[in-house]
């Protein structure tokens, strides 16, 4: 089930399967305890919280989804891949392995994606770790417009399709620190893809902006997650969401902030081995019982 060109030192679990319906999604699910849940976005999969789910699986149970699309997951054609259809899979998911009181870690689409189950069954949802994201429509943003439209036409589609614009050139530019990041970690978000997970890089990539709908009616949501504990963890070189820490300030009423200046979009590959002690200590902060009750 694991291809021969995953390294097994870096990723070194058991992948589970777990039929959604639409294909077969592949997860990691390690260690016993309190449930966390890590929801990536693209163009990664389960591998980008590797360092976390190593650290935190001898106190917690740790379940890494791989979206249909991505990853070691199946990726049927002709499904709808929009970041909606990947939320109410992952909710199927949540019922299906009886994740109770769970943390959810969330990055990139991962945000609207695993947040939208937050927003539905708040009474679930311990605790919040929020790592480079965003929830709220970006149409009108010009940065973003012009970016949509462009990635949204055809020269976008042969980008995305043929050349593998998204791991190879979007997400590796967005990393503010590349120093641990080798040709041999790169190789595992190229090869994950293949033709058909380069497909769904450049849906998602229309999603930015076609979605706008959808993370509006999650925006307009917000209080719902305003009680929940919150640690949000950002790289503030990111040169796409590096801003939006601003406005994640201001959803909750008690959050935890770590600014990472030398860290870009990916918090979990670029500083992972160094975020487990403070995520550990988040996780067992006594507070949490209190704010809640």
């Amino acid at each position: 089930m694991i291809p021969s060109w995953v390294d097994l030192d870096e990723y070194p679990f058991a992948v589970r399967a777990l039929d959604v319906g639409e294909g077969v999604m592949r997860y990691v699910d390690e260690g016993t305890g309190g449930p966390i849940l890590m929801v990536h976005g693209t163009p990664t999969w389960s591998f980008l919280y590797r360092h976390l789910i190593k650290g935190l699986r001898s106190r917690h149970r740790c379940v890494a989804p791989d979206n249909l699309g991505f990853g070691l997951s199946e990726k049927p054609p002709g499904i709808a891949y929009r970041p909606q259809d990947q939320a109410r899979r992952l909710a199927r998911l949540v019922d299906m392995l009886e994740l109770k009181d769970l943390t959810l870690v969330v990055h990139d689409f991962g945000g609207p994606i695993g947040l939208a189950y937050a927003l539905e069954h708040p009474e679930n949802v311990r605790r919040l770790v929020v790592f480079n994201t965003w929830m709220w429509s970006l149409v009108g943003d010009r940065r973003y417009e012009r970016a949509g439209r462009f990635f949204g036409s055809r020269v976008g589609r042969f980008l995305f399709e043929r050349w593998g614009f998204s791991a190879n050139v979007l997400f590796r530019q967005a990393l503010g620190d590349r120093h641990r990041y080798s040709r041999a970690i790169h190789r595992h978000y190229r090869r994950a893809l293949g033709n058909a997970g380069r497909h769904v890089t450049w849906l998602y990539a229309r999603e930015v902006l076609g979605s706008g709908v959808w993370y509006d009616s999650l925006w307009q949501r917000r209080d719902r997650l305003r009680r929940i504990p919150a640690l949000l963890v950002w790289g503030m070189k990111d040169p796409a969401f590096g801003t939006f820490l601003t406005r994640w300030r201001e959803v909750f009423e008690r959050a935890e902030v770590l600014e990472l200046f030398d860290v870009g979009h990916a918090p979990p590959e670029e500083r992972g081995p160094e975020l487990v002690p403070v995520i550990g200590r988040f996780l067992d902060d006594p507070r949490d019982e209190e704010g809640r009750a």
